[in-house]
Parts: C-alpha cells; sequence; structure tokens
C-alpha cells in the first residue's frame, strides 16, 4: 500500500498520533527526517492495517463520510489496475472507476450502507484502468466513529466470475456429501475417515457418524491391504491417471459381504499455503459387482462352451468310447474341479471305472487292472444322485479349517472341500455317477456350475452307453 493509504488507516484509529506503540517524541514513521527508528519496535497502527490490508485475498477499499476513498489494498489494484495512489484521496469512483453515467446510483448504493444495519450486497460494471469493464459484486457495511455516529463504509468486492466460481465449488462439494449417487469418503493422512457421505455410508455398512475416525480394517475384511496402498499412493504421488476396481468383502450385521468398487482417487492439499501440504484423500467410488459378476458369468460361459466343442472334436476321433468319455472329463476338468470319478452301476454297487490321480492332478484315466467296487457308506452323495436320478451338492466349507477326514470318510482326495454329483444317464437307464471335487481353496459348486456338470455328464453317458454296447455285442455269439 502506498503512503496515502497509510495516512487513511491512521485517521481511522483515532486521535491518538502514537496509538500504534511509537514512543513519544517519535513519529514511528521511519521516513520522516531527522528521527531515527528505534530497532525492534513494534510497528504503530498503519503499518500494521496496511499489512491487514494488503494479505486480504478480497479486494478492499473505504470511502469516508464524504465518499472519499480511504483505502485501496492489493487485491484491488489487481482487479481493477488502479493503485493506491491513483485511488486514494478520489471522490467516489466517478470518472475513473465507473462511467460517469452509473455514478450517481453506484455512489448512492454504496454510501447507503453507513446508515444501514448489517452487510449490503451489490453488483456492479466498474471500469479498469486500461478501459474494459469489470462485473464486480460487493459486500458493504458501514464503519463507526469514536462517538458511535456513522464515519464511512467499507467496501469488499471481487469479480462475479470468481464469486460464482467459489460458490459453484461450495455447492458441488455440499451435493457431494450429501446426496451423490455415488460414495464420497474423505480420509485424512492415518487413513480414517473423516467426512462419510450418505451413499458411501450405506455401501460400508454403517451410520455416517459411527464410520469417522475408525480404521478401514474394522470395515473391510478382505481387500484393505489393497485399498490403504492406493491411498498411501496418492498421498505420496499424486492421483491415478484412472479410476481401479478394488474387490473387497465387508463385515456387516448380516454377515460378510464381498463387493467390487469401481474407485477414484484425488490428494487434498491446503489452499492456504504456498507449499501444498496434504489433507487426506478424496475417495470417490461406484459399486459395479453385479456389472463385474455378470461378465464373469459370461466369460466362464464362452470359455465351457468352447471346452465342450473341443472335447466334442477330439473324443469323435476316439475308437474306444471309455477313451472317449475320459477325453471328455479332461476338457471339462480345466478351470472347473480338480478331481473327478466315473462310478459306475453294477447290479446294487457302484464300482469305480475312471479317476484323476488322488495325490496330484493329472488327466483322468481308466482304472487299471479293472474295476473295483466303492466302498460308499449308506447316504453318501454319490448313493444320492443315484436314487434321485438327479444333481447333488455337498461341501464341507472353505478355508484351511476343513479336515482331511471329512474327504477320507467319504473315500475322496484327502484335499476335496466341495463335492457336486451328476447322474449318467443314457437311453431312459441309470448308468452310475460323476463326481466332480474342489479343494478348499476354492469356491464350492454352484448352481450353474451344476448345469455345466450335468451338460458333461450326458455326454460321458452316451460314450459309456456305447462302450457297453460294443462290449456286450463282442461277448455275443
Amino acid at each position: 500500500m502506498g503512503v496515502p493509504r497509510s495516512r487513511g488507516a491512521t485517521d481511522e484509529l483515532g486521535p491518538d498520533e502514537d496509538s500504534g506503540g511509537a514512543p513519544p517524541g517519535c513519529s514511528g514513521d521511519p521516513g520522516v527526517p531527522g528521527e531515527e527508528a528505534i530497532p525492534g519496535a513494534p510497528p504503530d497502527g498503519s503499518e500494521l492495517l496496511a499489512a491487514l490490508l494488503d494479505g486480504m485475498d478480497a479486494a478492499l477499499c473505504a470511502f469516508d463520510a464524504a465518499g472519499t476513498v480511504t483505502h485501496w489494498n492489493r487485491e484491488a489494484e489487481r482487479v481493477l489496475g488502479w493503485s493506491a495512489d491513483e485511488a486514494v484521496g478520489r471522490s467516489g469512483f466517478a470518472g475513473w472507476a465507473v462511467r460517469r453515467a452509473d455514478a450517481d446510483e453506484v455512489r448512492a448504493r454504496l454510501m447507503s450502507a453507513m446508515d444501514a444495519p448489517g452487510r449490503q450486497v451489490h453488483e456492479f460494471a466498474l471500469l479498469r484502468k486500461d478501459g474494459g469493464r469489470v462485473l464486480v459484486r460487493t459486500q458493504s457495511a458501514g464503519v463507526r466513529g469514536a462517538d458511535g455516529k456513522p464515519a464511512g463504509v467499507y467496501c469488499a468486492f471481487s469479480e462475479v466470475h470468481a464469486q460464482i466460481d467459489l460458490e459453484r465449488a461450495i455447492a458441488l462439494s455440499e451435493a457431494l456429501l450429501e446426496d451423490a449417487s455415488w460414495g464420497v469418503v474423505l480420509v485424512d493422512v492415518d487413513l480414517r475417515p473423516t467426512v462419510v457421505n450418505a451413499h458411501a455410508a450405506r455401501a460400508l455398512g454403517g451410520n455416517r457418524t459411527a464410520l469417522l475416525g475408525r480404521p478401514l480394517g474394522e470395515l473391510v475384511v478382505q481387500g484393505v491391504e489393497e485399498l490403504e496402498a492406493a491411498l498411501h499412493h496418492v498421498l505420496a504421488d499424486g492421483a491415478p491417471s484412472a479410476p481401479a476396481e478394488l474387490w473387497v468383502t465387508l463385515r456387516t450385521a448380516e454377515g460378510e459381504r464381498r463387493r467390487c468398487w469401481r474407485s477414484g482417487f484425488l490428494r487434498l492439499a491446503s489452499p492456504l499455503t504456498e507449499e501444498p501440504v496434504p489433507l487426506g484423500v478424496g475417495w470417490l467410488f461406484q459399486d459395479v459387482t453385479a456389472a463385474r459378476l455378470a461378465e464373469q458369468e459370461a466369460d466362464r460361459l464362452r470359455f465351457r462352451t468352447s471346452q465342450l466343442h473341443r472335447a466334442a472334436r477330439t473324443a469323435s476321433e476316439c475308437e474306444d468310447p471309455m477313451e472317449a468319455a475320459t477325453s471328455l472329463l479332461d476338457f471339462a476338468l480345466a478351470g472347473f474341479a480338480d478331481h473327478v470319478l466315473v462310478d459306475l452301476v453294477a447290479g446294487e454297487r457302484l464300482v469305480r471305472t475312471a479317476a484323476t490321480p488322488f495325490d496330484a492332478p493329472g488327466p483322468c484315466l481308466l482304472v487299471a487292472g479293472g474295476s473295483i467296487p466303492a466302498r460308499y457308506a449308506p447316504g453318501h452323495p454319490a448313493l444320492q444322485s443315484v436314487e434321485r436320478t438327479g444333481t447333488v451338492r455337498t461341501s464341507a466349507g472353505a478355508g484351511a479349517a476343513v479336515s482331511p477326514a471329512w474327504a477320507v470318510e467319504r473315500r475322496w482326495p484327502r484335499d476335496a472341500a466341495h463335492a457336486l454329483c451328476a447322474v449318467l444317464r443314457s437311453r431312459g437307464r441309470t448308468l452310475g455317477v460323476l463326481t466332480f471335487l474342489r479343494a478348499a481353496n476354492r469356491a464350492a459348486f454352484e448352481r450353474s456350475d451344476a448345469a455345466y456338470a450335468e451338460t458333461v455328464a450326458a455326454r460321458v453317458a452316451g460314450a459309456v452307453d456305447l462302450a457297453q454296447v460294443t462290449s456286450g455285442a463282442a461277448d455275443g455269439p
């Protein structure tokens, strides 16, 4: 600020020339000849006021009771181009900062704030020093003197587009944090939620207040490591260039739920510092679980259809029908199960005819030395499948807690934890049962898996029926 502004600031402080803290006999103004500034002495009131005004982000000017400009800060100079030396001391804005045709109206509206309570908001078209016009929004209020009487008006103003941008930013943040159609979570540098909108609270299975300040590990059972790694990366290196999809398992009152969230991240920094100081991370996400599961199911169906096509072509080249059956099962096992067993009906019993190795992955092979009886206890899933002429699914559970005894009791490989038994039917007869087995580290068989197993069983049953017919014809007269 220039000298006129400092002088005006001193006038507003009161009649005491030494109110800024200068010792008696010294004006405190280092520019006065013949007087020395005292080292270490605090600035006087005019210097302090000048520093405060120049440090403001808003443009500010002030008028005395007669309408003369008394203060003009640097932001006002930036907006309009007029320096403090050019502005302070002028009577109103007429002829320099506003068109003469509008000067009386602008002056009347500004000075009316001197006698009105509170602040008044107006919009004016002001003139820049280069002749251009700029639309500003002003907030003006009256200034009272020491005797309580109106002494002038101060006016803070900013360009309308800047004010609108600010209002839009505030409106956007409020909308995001209230009723957005995707989740918004603000986390601090310790990765604890500080703000959670309604959508995110529902997705995380809690209310907006209860989720604040809690570690993410209390909300996310699986996938929290990937989520925290993404947040740490944003804090250190900034936001990624594209959204990321994270699979997480949530702990809710209804149990654990597995969800897929398409997530975007923004690093938050304080706008009040020259160097960016991280305030945390803004995390925006949408639940895309249904879409991803549908895509996975479509991919799975395409793969299985391709496997069945390849299996049919391979089986058609086999001279031995039982070799064709085992070839079909080798193709069916890919990505579907870890083991497969073929038990055929022989009188009142089931006999093991083909199987994959029990101790290691391998192809489905015919039992060496001929078929042997399967020692299944009553109620065994394979026996149930034959009795019901349908498909039976069973499971011991999942994870490391599954005991090998469950599989051993059922005469299955020790690592088996999930089973699916599909009956072999051809020409209205039950020929046996096909058993697919999965280890504990895989998911249990689902309804869609049962449909695929039944398709495979129908093709295997045709090959087995052909083998039995061929064998019977060979044994005949």
